[in-house]
């Protein structure tokens, strides 16, 4: 549940707040869920118990979980919050994202080069996974030109009005 990746140049406790903000706004925890412990989640995904601690002292400041003392932590009710919602934190992922990019040195264009490239990969194995091709099940026809009546000579002439 909680992957973290060593080799981003995203710090390990914002990878962590991440998720877990993540978790709590696409409801898998619900409000009032009990969180892991700081020394068991610590253990559990292998960082510093002071990481952990960090994570969870960031939540509670910006409203996600409530400490109880001697209790543990808690899910606190977001739903009235505004602006948490999934798309809100894929937005700042994406912004995140496209700041680390251009920090490696990166253009735009080549940030748009293998994001696509990535995104194109995902869908083609998500296809693979579920045996299903999204636009075939909807309907829509992928990969076929259409051809209107005229040829291209005649562009010129549309362009000027002169064509149909």
């Amino acid at each position: 549940m909680f992957e973290l990746d060593e080799s981003s140049s995203i710090p390990i406790w914002l990878q962590l707040k991440n998720r877990f903000i993540y978790l709590i706004t696409s409801g898998f925890y619900k409000p009032g869920d009990h969180l892991p412990t700081v020394r068991g989640l610590a253990a559990e995904v292998e960082v510093n118990y002071n990481t952990v601690s960090k994570v969870y002292q960031s939540l509670e400041e910006d409203g996600y979980i409530v400490s109880k003392r001697r209790q543990g932590a808690f899910v606190a009710d977001v739903s009235d919050k505004p602006g948490v919602s999934a798309n809100v934190l894929a937005e700042a992922v994406t912004v995140e994202y496209l700041q680390r990019c251009q920090e490696l040195g990166l253009s735009l264009e080549d940030i748009d080069t293998q994001f696509t490239a990535a995104l194109g990969a995902a869908k083609a194995k998500r296809e693979r996974e579920t045996g299903v091709d999204n636009a075939k099940e909807k309907g829509v026809s992928r990969g076929h030109i259409v051809h209107f009546p005229g040829s291209e000579d005649d562009s010129a002439e549309r362009a000027t009005g002169n064509g149909a």
